[in-house]
């Protein structure tokens, strides 16, 4: 008898929760004629120069890819993994990296203005020459990482604290 209760019970959340899984739409990316999900794989990727203001890469893998002077403005990259990436000079104003892992990655003279840091793991990683005027950093681990002339005015740290 509780068999059968327990899965009459469960029929109508497997409905509820089944519809939303097949409801909520996937967001991708267009690259060049080709779509790219979210939580695809592009390690090693060469992506010198290329454009993806607004685009939507969460939790893309971009291990070891050249992004350098990439345009991600406002794209989303939470859950990323950018390990040991090339982000030389790219622009990721207003970028969502809430919760990217990016070890070991280079953001040299890249512009960061107002981007989502929350979280984000930045051990070893070069910001050498980096603006980070008005980033979000709080809880982010920065161990390790090289600011040296770094701008970093009204930018939140990783202990919630405003740096002046």
């Amino acid at each position: 008898m509780r068999i059968v209760k327990v899965s009459i019970f469960l029929i109508p959340i497997f409905l509820i929760f089944g519809y939303w899984a097949f409801s909520t739409p996937v967001l991708s990316t267009r690259i060049n004629g080709h779509e790219i999900e979210p939580f695809a794989v592009l390690a090693e990727a060469d992506f010198q120069g290329a454009d993806f203001e607004k685009a939507e890469l969460r939790g893309v893998v971009l291990t070891d890819a050249n992004l350098s002077r990439a345009n991600l403005i406002d794209a989303n990259l939470s859950d990323a993994n950018l390990d040991r990436a090339d982000l030389t000079l790219a622009d990721l104003s207003g970028a969502d990296l809430s919760r990217a892992s990016l070890m070991s990655a280079v953001l040299e003279g890249a512009n960061l203005k107002g981007a989502n840091l929350r979280g984000v793991f930045l051990k070893g990683a070069n910001l050498v020459g980096a603006n980070l005027s008005d980033a979000n950093m709080k809880g982010a681990d920065m161990t390790g990482v090289n600011l040296y002339s770094a701008i970093m005015t009204n930018a939140i740290v990783p202990d919630g604290t405003i740096h002046g």
